[in-house]
Protein backbone atom coordinates (compact mmCIF):
# COMPACT_ATOMS: atom_id res chain seq x y z
CA UNK A 1 0.00 0.00 0.00
CA UNK A 2 1.30 3.99 -0.88
CA UNK A 3 2.18 5.85 1.79
CA UNK A 4 -0.69 8.58 2.36
CA UNK A 5 -0.27 12.13 1.91
CA UNK A 6 -0.66 14.71 5.10
CA UNK A 7 0.79 17.97 4.52
CA UNK A 8 1.62 19.86 7.74
CA UNK A 9 2.28 23.20 8.97
CA UNK A 10 4.52 24.10 11.70
CA UNK A 11 4.93 27.45 13.48
CA UNK A 12 8.49 28.05 13.94
CA UNK A 13 9.31 28.06 17.66
CA UNK A 14 6.57 25.87 18.66
CA UNK A 15 6.31 22.18 19.23
CA UNK A 16 4.52 19.90 16.79
CA UNK A 17 3.11 16.49 17.84
CA UNK A 18 0.55 14.58 15.93
CA UNK A 19 -0.43 10.88 16.26
CA UNK A 20 -0.67 7.89 13.62
CA UNK A 21 -2.34 5.00 13.76
CA UNK A 22 -1.37 2.44 12.04
CA UNK A 23 -4.08 -0.30 10.76
CA UNK A 24 -3.46 -3.39 8.49
CA UNK A 25 -6.71 -5.08 6.88
CA UNK A 26 -8.77 -2.92 8.71
CA UNK A 27 -7.27 -3.95 12.44
CA UNK A 28 -4.74 -2.15 14.71
CA UNK A 29 -1.33 -3.37 13.85
CA UNK A 30 0.82 -4.36 16.59
CA UNK A 31 4.06 -2.51 16.24
CA UNK A 32 5.79 -4.79 18.68
CA UNK A 33 9.38 -4.69 17.29
CA UNK A 34 9.19 -1.46 15.36
CA UNK A 35 10.87 1.46 15.75
CA UNK A 36 9.60 4.98 13.91
CA UNK A 37 11.45 7.42 11.97
CA UNK A 38 10.92 10.98 10.05
CA UNK A 39 13.05 13.38 8.27
CA UNK A 40 12.66 16.69 6.37
CA UNK A 41 14.67 17.74 3.71
CA UNK A 42 14.56 20.48 1.05
CA UNK A 43 13.86 18.63 -1.96
CA UNK A 44 12.94 14.35 -2.25
CA UNK A 45 16.93 14.33 -3.92
CA UNK A 46 18.63 15.91 -1.33
CA UNK A 47 21.38 14.18 0.65
CA UNK A 48 21.21 16.71 3.60
CA UNK A 49 18.34 16.04 6.22
CA UNK A 50 17.09 19.68 7.30
CA UNK A 51 15.85 18.21 10.30
CA UNK A 52 14.39 15.74 12.02
CA UNK A 53 11.30 14.80 13.92
CA UNK A 54 11.61 12.58 17.23
CA UNK A 55 9.51 9.43 16.55
CA UNK A 56 8.40 6.95 19.36
CA UNK A 57 5.82 4.17 19.98
CA UNK A 58 4.73 4.42 23.73
CA UNK A 59 2.46 1.43 23.30
CA UNK A 60 3.11 -0.81 20.40
CA UNK A 61 0.36 -3.10 20.96
CA UNK A 62 -2.26 -0.21 20.15
CA UNK A 63 -0.86 0.40 16.69
CA UNK A 64 0.03 4.66 17.37
CA UNK A 65 3.02 6.21 16.15
CA UNK A 66 4.17 9.69 17.93
CA UNK A 67 5.92 12.08 15.51
CA UNK A 68 6.98 15.75 17.43
CA UNK A 69 9.01 18.62 16.29
CA UNK A 70 9.96 20.14 19.45
CA UNK A 71 10.11 23.94 19.34
CA UNK A 72 14.05 23.97 19.88
CA UNK A 73 14.52 21.87 16.79
CA UNK A 74 11.53 24.37 15.21
CA UNK A 75 13.40 27.24 15.94
CA UNK A 76 16.55 26.21 14.53
CA UNK A 77 15.30 25.48 11.51
CA UNK A 78 14.84 27.77 8.31
CA UNK A 79 11.24 28.83 7.34
CA UNK A 80 10.00 27.63 3.89
CA UNK A 81 8.65 24.50 2.38
CA UNK A 82 10.46 21.14 3.59
CA UNK A 83 9.37 17.25 1.89
CA UNK A 84 8.95 14.84 4.63
CA UNK A 85 8.00 11.18 5.57
CA UNK A 86 7.84 8.79 8.48
CA UNK A 87 8.62 5.34 8.10
CA UNK A 88 8.10 2.27 10.84
CA UNK A 89 11.27 -0.18 10.63
CA UNK A 90 12.32 -3.40 12.49
CA UNK A 91 16.12 -4.20 13.36
CA UNK A 92 18.07 -3.96 10.75
CA UNK A 93 15.53 -2.26 8.26
CA UNK A 94 14.58 -6.01 7.54
CA UNK A 95 10.74 -4.01 7.13
CA UNK A 96 10.59 -1.15 6.59
CA UNK A 97 6.97 0.70 5.83
CA UNK A 98 6.51 4.41 4.60
CA UNK A 99 3.27 5.49 6.34
CA UNK A 100 3.34 9.20 5.16
CA UNK A 101 4.52 11.67 3.23
CA UNK A 102 3.93 15.19 2.05
CA UNK A 103 5.21 19.07 2.74
CA UNK A 104 5.92 20.29 6.02
CA UNK A 105 5.71 24.50 5.59
CA UNK A 106 7.80 26.02 8.48
CA UNK A 107 6.26 29.64 9.01
CA UNK A 108 8.63 32.11 10.15
CA UNK A 109 8.23 33.23 13.81
CA UNK A 110 7.76 36.88 14.76
CA UNK A 111 8.39 36.85 18.66
CA UNK A 112 11.57 35.57 19.27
Amino acid sequence: MAAATYNIEVDQGSDFNIEIEVKEDGSVKNLTGYSARAQARAAEEDSSVAFTFTCTIPTPTNGKVLMNLPAATSSSATAGQYVYDLEIFTSGDSAVSRLIKGTVTLDREITR
